[in-house]
Protein backbone atom coordinates (compact mmCIF):
# COMPACT_ATOMS: atom_id res chain seq x y z
CA UNK A 1 0.00 0.00 0.00
CA UNK A 2 1.30 3.47 -0.95
CA UNK A 3 0.24 6.13 1.38
CA UNK A 4 1.04 9.90 1.03
CA UNK A 5 1.46 11.80 4.34
CA UNK A 6 0.72 15.75 4.32
CA UNK A 7 2.31 16.54 7.79
CA UNK A 8 1.25 20.21 8.07
CA UNK A 9 3.20 21.98 10.78
CA UNK A 10 3.45 25.61 12.47
CA UNK A 11 5.97 26.37 9.57
CA UNK A 12 5.50 24.35 7.12
CA UNK A 13 3.55 21.14 5.12
CA UNK A 14 5.66 18.36 4.62
CA UNK A 15 4.85 15.67 2.38
CA UNK A 16 5.94 11.94 1.72
CA UNK A 17 5.16 8.38 -0.16
CA UNK A 18 5.56 5.51 1.86
CA UNK A 19 5.37 1.90 0.77
CA UNK A 20 4.19 -0.42 3.71
CA UNK A 21 7.32 -2.12 5.35
CA UNK A 22 9.92 0.41 3.97
CA UNK A 23 11.07 3.54 6.03
CA UNK A 24 12.77 5.04 3.14
CA UNK A 25 10.45 7.19 1.11
CA UNK A 26 9.45 6.86 -2.55
CA UNK A 27 9.11 10.91 -2.87
CA UNK A 28 9.33 13.66 -0.24
CA UNK A 29 8.81 17.55 -0.73
CA UNK A 30 8.55 19.98 1.83
CA UNK A 31 6.91 23.59 0.79
CA UNK A 32 8.02 26.16 3.68
CA UNK A 33 5.71 28.34 5.62
CA UNK A 34 7.98 31.00 7.58
CA UNK A 35 7.89 30.93 11.34
CA UNK A 36 4.09 31.19 11.41
CA UNK A 37 1.61 29.05 9.06
CA UNK A 38 -1.47 30.24 10.30
CA UNK A 39 -0.39 33.81 8.94
CA UNK A 40 0.28 32.99 5.45
CA UNK A 41 -2.71 33.21 2.88
CA UNK A 42 -3.08 30.95 0.00
CA UNK A 43 -1.75 27.43 2.30
CA UNK A 44 -4.13 25.10 0.51
CA UNK A 45 -2.43 25.85 -2.66
CA UNK A 46 0.99 24.23 -1.19
CA UNK A 47 -1.54 20.66 -1.48
CA UNK A 48 -1.21 21.35 -5.11
CA UNK A 49 1.98 21.84 -5.43
CA UNK A 50 2.88 19.08 -3.19
CA UNK A 51 0.57 16.87 -5.19
CA UNK A 52 1.92 18.18 -9.03
CA UNK A 53 5.47 17.46 -7.77
CA UNK A 54 4.73 13.61 -7.13
CA UNK A 55 4.98 12.88 -11.01
CA UNK A 56 8.34 14.89 -11.18
CA UNK A 57 9.06 12.55 -8.40
CA UNK A 58 8.89 9.54 -10.43
CA UNK A 59 5.01 8.60 -8.65
CA UNK A 60 2.18 8.14 -9.81
CA UNK A 61 -0.60 10.00 -8.12
CA UNK A 62 -3.06 7.50 -9.17
CA UNK A 63 -0.95 5.13 -7.55
CA UNK A 64 -1.61 6.64 -3.89
CA UNK A 65 -3.93 4.38 -1.93
CA UNK A 66 -5.08 6.60 1.20
CA UNK A 67 -3.43 9.93 2.38
CA UNK A 68 -2.74 10.22 5.94
CA UNK A 69 -2.73 13.72 7.52
CA UNK A 70 -1.16 14.90 10.85
CA UNK A 71 -3.70 16.78 13.46
CA UNK A 72 -1.98 18.31 16.54
CA UNK A 73 -5.04 18.17 19.00
CA UNK A 74 -7.73 15.57 18.87
CA UNK A 75 -9.40 17.26 21.75
CA UNK A 76 -11.46 14.40 23.98
CA UNK A 77 -13.28 13.26 20.48
CA UNK A 78 -10.00 11.94 19.28
CA UNK A 79 -6.81 10.23 20.58
CA UNK A 80 -6.58 7.15 18.17
CA UNK A 81 -6.46 7.04 13.61
CA UNK A 82 -9.66 7.82 12.21
CA UNK A 83 -10.54 7.80 8.79
CA UNK A 84 -12.21 11.26 7.95
CA UNK A 85 -15.84 11.85 6.67
CA UNK A 86 -17.73 14.94 6.71
CA UNK A 87 -19.03 14.11 10.17
CA UNK A 88 -15.58 13.94 11.56
CA UNK A 89 -14.31 17.09 9.45
CA UNK A 90 -17.06 18.91 11.42
CA UNK A 91 -15.90 17.84 14.59
CA UNK A 92 -12.54 18.69 13.68
CA UNK A 93 -13.41 22.26 13.21
CA UNK A 94 -14.78 22.79 16.82
CA UNK A 95 -11.16 21.71 18.05
CA UNK A 96 -9.75 24.99 16.25
CA UNK A 97 -9.35 27.00 19.08
CA UNK A 98 -7.35 24.52 21.13
CA UNK A 99 -4.44 24.54 18.78
CA UNK A 100 -4.70 27.92 16.94
CA UNK A 101 -1.27 27.77 15.15
CA UNK A 102 -1.94 24.16 14.07
CA UNK A 103 -5.16 22.91 13.81
CA UNK A 104 -6.81 25.24 11.50
CA UNK A 105 -3.46 24.45 8.99
CA UNK A 106 -4.07 21.15 9.08
CA UNK A 107 -7.92 21.45 8.88
CA UNK A 108 -7.01 23.97 5.28
CA UNK A 109 -4.85 20.89 4.20
CA UNK A 110 -7.33 18.01 4.50
CA UNK A 111 -10.31 20.07 2.73
CA UNK A 112 -7.37 20.80 -0.35
CA UNK A 113 -5.95 17.45 -0.36
CA UNK A 114 -9.59 15.73 -0.65
CA UNK A 115 -10.34 18.02 -3.43
CA UNK A 116 -7.37 17.19 -5.24
CA UNK A 117 -7.16 13.36 -4.21
CA UNK A 118 -11.09 11.83 -4.21
CA UNK A 119 -11.84 8.63 -3.91
CA UNK A 120 -9.51 7.13 -1.55
CA UNK A 121 -9.56 7.03 2.20
CA UNK A 122 -8.33 10.46 4.16
CA UNK A 123 -7.26 9.56 7.70
CA UNK A 124 -6.08 11.61 10.67
CA UNK A 125 -3.25 10.79 13.23
CA UNK A 126 -3.10 12.86 16.23
CA UNK A 127 -0.55 14.16 18.05
CA UNK A 128 -2.01 13.62 21.34
CA UNK A 129 -2.59 10.21 20.99
CA UNK A 130 0.82 9.11 22.22
CA UNK A 131 0.15 10.84 25.99
CA UNK A 132 -3.11 8.59 26.25
CA UNK A 133 -0.43 6.75 29.21
CA UNK A 134 -0.06 10.36 30.92
CA UNK A 135 -0.67 9.31 34.14
CA UNK A 136 -3.76 11.58 36.27
CA UNK A 137 -0.56 13.25 38.24
CA UNK A 138 0.54 14.32 34.71
CA UNK A 139 -2.25 15.28 33.57
CA UNK A 140 -4.45 16.83 35.93
CA UNK A 141 -3.64 20.55 37.13
CA UNK A 142 -4.44 22.15 40.12
CA UNK A 143 -7.12 23.42 39.99
CA UNK A 144 -11.04 22.96 41.32
CA UNK A 145 -11.40 19.16 40.27
CA UNK A 146 -15.04 20.48 38.87
CA UNK A 147 -12.64 22.26 36.10
CA UNK A 148 -11.08 18.67 35.39
CA UNK A 149 -13.98 16.09 35.99
CA UNK A 150 -16.80 18.36 34.20
CA UNK A 151 -15.01 20.74 31.94
CA UNK A 152 -12.44 18.41 30.47
CA UNK A 153 -9.56 20.63 31.64
CA UNK A 154 -6.48 18.52 31.48
CA UNK A 155 -3.34 17.89 29.86
CA UNK A 156 -3.06 16.15 26.43
CA UNK A 157 0.89 16.42 25.29
CA UNK A 158 1.61 17.36 22.05
CA UNK A 159 4.43 16.03 19.28
CA UNK A 160 3.50 12.79 19.74
CA UNK A 161 4.40 11.21 16.69
CA UNK A 162 7.84 12.65 16.83
CA UNK A 163 8.32 11.42 20.25
CA UNK A 164 7.19 7.93 18.87
CA UNK A 165 9.42 7.81 16.34
CA UNK A 166 12.43 9.29 18.49
CA UNK A 167 11.91 5.99 21.12
CA UNK A 168 12.16 3.96 18.09
CA UNK A 169 15.20 4.69 16.74
CA UNK A 170 16.56 5.74 20.27
CA UNK A 171 16.22 1.44 20.84
CA UNK A 172 17.72 0.80 17.32
CA UNK A 173 21.16 3.38 17.87
CA UNK A 174 21.72 2.39 21.29
CA UNK A 175 20.82 -1.29 20.44
CA UNK A 176 18.70 -1.85 23.47
CA UNK A 177 14.97 -2.79 23.38
CA UNK A 178 13.01 0.87 23.19
CA UNK A 179 10.30 -1.24 25.69
CA UNK A 180 13.38 -1.38 28.14
CA UNK A 181 14.32 2.24 27.92
CA UNK A 182 14.04 5.77 29.99
CA UNK A 183 14.22 8.66 28.15
CA UNK A 184 13.57 11.96 27.45
CA UNK A 185 12.90 13.66 24.28
CA UNK A 186 13.26 17.33 23.46
CA UNK A 187 11.41 17.75 20.36
CA UNK A 188 12.66 21.80 19.88
CA UNK A 189 11.53 23.42 16.28
CA UNK A 190 8.94 26.09 16.24
CA UNK A 191 7.18 24.42 18.47
CA UNK A 192 9.26 22.71 21.53
CA UNK A 193 8.23 20.25 24.08
CA UNK A 194 10.03 17.68 26.22
CA UNK A 195 8.54 14.15 26.92
CA UNK A 196 9.66 11.68 29.60
CA UNK A 197 9.25 8.24 28.54
CA UNK A 198 9.30 5.35 30.27
CA UNK A 199 9.49 1.56 28.36
CA UNK A 200 7.97 3.12 25.90
CA UNK A 201 5.06 4.99 27.33
CA UNK A 202 4.71 8.90 28.25
CA UNK A 203 4.77 9.83 31.41
CA UNK A 204 5.25 13.03 31.69
CA UNK A 205 5.14 15.86 28.86
CA UNK A 206 5.54 19.81 29.21
CA UNK A 207 2.71 21.03 26.42
CA UNK A 208 -0.62 21.07 28.19
CA UNK A 209 -4.41 21.91 27.32
CA UNK A 210 -2.92 23.05 24.50
CA UNK A 211 0.39 23.82 22.73
CA UNK A 212 1.36 26.59 24.14
CA UNK A 213 2.52 25.98 28.01
CA UNK A 214 5.79 24.70 28.48
CA UNK A 215 9.58 25.54 26.99
CA UNK A 216 10.20 29.06 25.11
CA UNK A 217 9.52 28.53 21.33
CA UNK A 218 9.51 30.34 17.91
CA UNK A 219 6.49 32.74 18.22
CA UNK A 220 4.64 31.32 21.84
CA UNK A 221 5.68 32.50 24.77
CA UNK A 222 5.26 28.91 26.69
CA UNK A 223 4.88 29.09 30.38
CA UNK A 224 4.40 32.24 31.87
CA UNK A 225 3.29 33.46 35.49
CA UNK A 226 -0.35 33.31 34.99
CA UNK A 227 -0.19 36.54 37.50
CA UNK A 228 1.04 38.44 34.80
CA UNK A 229 -1.27 37.71 32.49
CA UNK A 230 -3.90 38.73 34.79
CA UNK A 231 -2.54 41.72 35.09
CA UNK A 232 -2.10 43.01 31.25
CA UNK A 233 -6.12 42.17 31.34
CA UNK A 234 -7.10 43.90 34.69
CA UNK A 235 -5.37 46.95 33.93
CA UNK A 236 -7.02 47.27 30.01
CA UNK A 237 -3.53 46.67 28.37
CA UNK A 238 -5.06 44.35 26.35
CA UNK A 239 -8.07 42.15 25.65
CA UNK A 240 -8.32 38.02 25.51
CA UNK A 241 -7.98 37.98 22.39
CA UNK A 242 -5.17 40.75 21.99
CA UNK A 243 -3.79 38.78 24.60
CA UNK A 244 -3.86 35.57 22.52
CA UNK A 245 -2.55 37.39 19.78
CA UNK A 246 1.11 38.28 21.88
CA UNK A 247 1.04 34.73 23.61
CA UNK A 248 0.93 32.70 19.94
CA UNK A 249 2.62 35.01 17.77
CA UNK A 250 4.62 38.21 18.99
CA UNK A 251 6.41 36.13 22.00
CA UNK A 252 9.07 33.49 22.16
CA UNK A 253 12.78 33.84 20.01
CA UNK A 254 10.63 36.35 17.77
CA UNK A 255 9.48 38.52 20.96
CA UNK A 256 12.83 39.00 22.57
CA UNK A 257 15.08 39.17 20.10
CA UNK A 258 12.99 41.62 17.98
CA UNK A 259 14.77 39.78 15.02
CA UNK A 260 12.47 36.37 13.81
CA UNK A 261 10.98 33.47 15.36
CA UNK A 262 13.68 31.50 12.98
CA UNK A 263 16.36 30.54 15.07
CA UNK A 264 18.68 30.46 11.98
CA UNK A 265 17.90 33.95 11.71
CA UNK A 266 18.25 34.70 15.44
CA UNK A 267 21.73 33.15 15.73
CA UNK A 268 23.05 35.24 12.75
CA UNK A 269 21.93 38.53 14.31
CA UNK A 270 23.58 37.38 17.70
CA UNK A 271 26.51 37.12 15.63
CA UNK A 272 26.59 40.77 14.31
CA UNK A 273 26.33 42.10 17.92
CA UNK A 274 22.69 42.19 18.55
CA UNK A 275 22.73 41.70 22.39
CA UNK A 276 18.74 40.94 22.82
CA UNK A 277 19.30 38.15 20.02
CA UNK A 278 21.94 36.64 22.01
CA UNK A 279 20.01 37.09 25.27
CA UNK A 280 16.91 35.27 23.52
CA UNK A 281 19.09 32.11 22.78
CA UNK A 282 20.12 32.05 26.45
CA UNK A 283 16.83 32.32 27.87
CA UNK A 284 15.64 29.24 25.14
CA UNK A 285 18.74 27.18 26.37
CA UNK A 286 18.13 27.48 29.88
CA UNK A 287 14.33 26.64 29.83
CA UNK A 288 14.83 23.90 27.64
CA UNK A 289 17.54 22.35 29.61
CA UNK A 290 15.39 23.14 32.45
CA UNK A 291 11.96 21.10 30.70
CA UNK A 292 14.27 18.34 29.94
CA UNK A 293 16.12 18.30 33.60
CA UNK A 294 11.94 18.51 35.28
CA UNK A 295 11.02 15.71 32.75
CA UNK A 296 13.54 13.38 34.13
CA UNK A 297 11.72 13.67 37.68
CA UNK A 298 9.32 11.56 36.39
CA UNK A 299 11.57 8.76 35.40
CA UNK A 300 13.15 5.95 37.42
CA UNK A 301 16.55 6.08 35.75
CA UNK A 302 17.67 8.23 32.36
CA UNK A 303 19.14 6.31 29.77
CA UNK A 304 19.22 8.88 27.04
CA UNK A 305 18.42 12.55 26.05
CA UNK A 306 16.86 12.35 22.61
CA UNK A 307 17.03 15.69 20.28
CA UNK A 308 14.72 16.09 17.65
CA UNK A 309 12.94 18.66 15.18
CA UNK A 310 14.53 21.53 13.50
CA UNK A 311 16.09 23.14 16.01
CA UNK A 312 16.89 19.87 17.83
CA UNK A 313 18.65 18.18 14.43
CA UNK A 314 20.12 21.36 13.15
CA UNK A 315 20.97 24.17 15.66
CA UNK A 316 24.60 22.43 16.80
CA UNK A 317 25.92 25.34 19.01
CA UNK A 318 22.21 25.83 20.78
CA UNK A 319 22.02 21.70 21.33
CA UNK A 320 25.31 22.22 22.96
CA UNK A 321 24.49 24.77 25.18
CA UNK A 322 21.20 23.39 26.46
CA UNK A 323 23.40 20.02 27.17
CA UNK A 324 26.30 22.01 29.08
CA UNK A 325 23.50 23.17 31.90
CA UNK A 326 22.77 19.55 31.90
CA UNK A 327 26.07 18.44 34.37
CA UNK A 328 24.09 18.15 37.19
CA UNK A 329 22.20 15.38 36.08
CA UNK A 330 25.29 13.81 34.64
CA UNK A 331 24.55 14.47 31.22
CA UNK A 332 28.00 14.34 29.15
CA UNK A 333 28.76 17.72 27.36
CA UNK A 334 28.79 17.35 24.12
CA UNK A 335 30.22 18.99 20.85
CA UNK A 336 28.56 21.94 18.85
CA UNK A 337 29.14 19.96 15.65
CA UNK A 338 26.87 19.11 12.66
CA UNK A 339 25.19 16.31 11.64
CA UNK A 340 22.97 15.42 8.91
CA UNK A 341 21.96 11.80 10.28
CA UNK A 342 20.74 9.90 12.89
CA UNK A 343 23.82 9.69 15.85
CA UNK A 344 24.92 9.37 19.30
CA UNK A 345 26.32 12.85 19.78
CA UNK A 346 27.96 11.67 23.21
CA UNK A 347 30.95 9.05 23.79
CA UNK A 348 29.76 5.50 23.46
CA UNK A 349 30.99 4.83 27.10
CA UNK A 350 28.70 7.64 28.60
CA UNK A 351 25.72 7.15 30.41
CA UNK A 352 23.15 8.56 29.84
CA UNK A 353 24.00 8.87 25.97
CA UNK A 354 22.67 11.88 24.03
CA UNK A 355 21.28 11.48 20.57
CA UNK A 356 20.19 13.48 17.42
CA UNK A 357 16.97 11.62 15.92
CA UNK A 358 15.56 13.07 12.79
CA UNK A 359 11.74 13.66 13.09
CA UNK A 360 9.57 10.86 11.10
CA UNK A 361 6.17 11.51 11.95
CA UNK A 362 5.54 10.41 8.39
CA UNK A 363 6.55 6.94 9.04
CA UNK A 364 4.17 6.97 12.37
CA UNK A 365 1.24 7.99 10.41
CA UNK A 366 1.97 6.00 7.36
CA UNK A 367 2.36 2.73 9.96
CA UNK A 368 -1.11 3.75 11.10
CA UNK A 369 -2.63 4.67 8.40
CA UNK A 370 -2.22 1.17 7.00
CA UNK A 371 -3.02 -0.51 10.19
CA UNK A 372 -6.91 1.54 10.43
CA UNK A 373 -7.31 0.39 7.09
CA UNK A 374 -6.49 -3.49 7.63
CA UNK A 375 -8.48 -2.96 10.73
CA UNK A 376 -5.59 -3.91 13.54
CA UNK A 377 -5.83 -0.31 15.29
CA UNK A 378 -1.96 1.23 14.57
CA UNK A 379 1.38 0.43 15.16
CA UNK A 380 2.75 -1.58 18.20
CA UNK A 381 4.33 0.14 21.15
CA UNK A 382 6.53 -1.41 24.04
CA UNK A 383 4.40 -2.34 26.25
Amino acid sequence: MRVLVLNAGSSSLKSSVLESGRREPLAAMSVGWGADASRLAGRDESVGQLVDGLAQAGVDAQSIAAVGHRFVHGGPAFRRPVLIDDAVLSTLEELLDLAPLHNGVALDAIRAARRRLPGIPHACVFDTGFHESLPAEAYVYPLPWSWHEEDGLRRYGFHGLSVDWAVRRAGELLARSAAELCLVVAHLGSGCSVTAVEHGRSVSTSMGLTPLEGLMMGTRAGSVDPGLLLRVLRDGRLTPEELAEVLDHQSGLLGVSGVSGDVREVERAAAEGSERAALSLRMFARRAAEGIAAAATALPRLDALVFSGGIGENAAALRADIVRRLDVLGVPAIEAEESASDRLLSSPAHRPAVLRVEAREDVIIAESVTALLAGTGGPTRPA
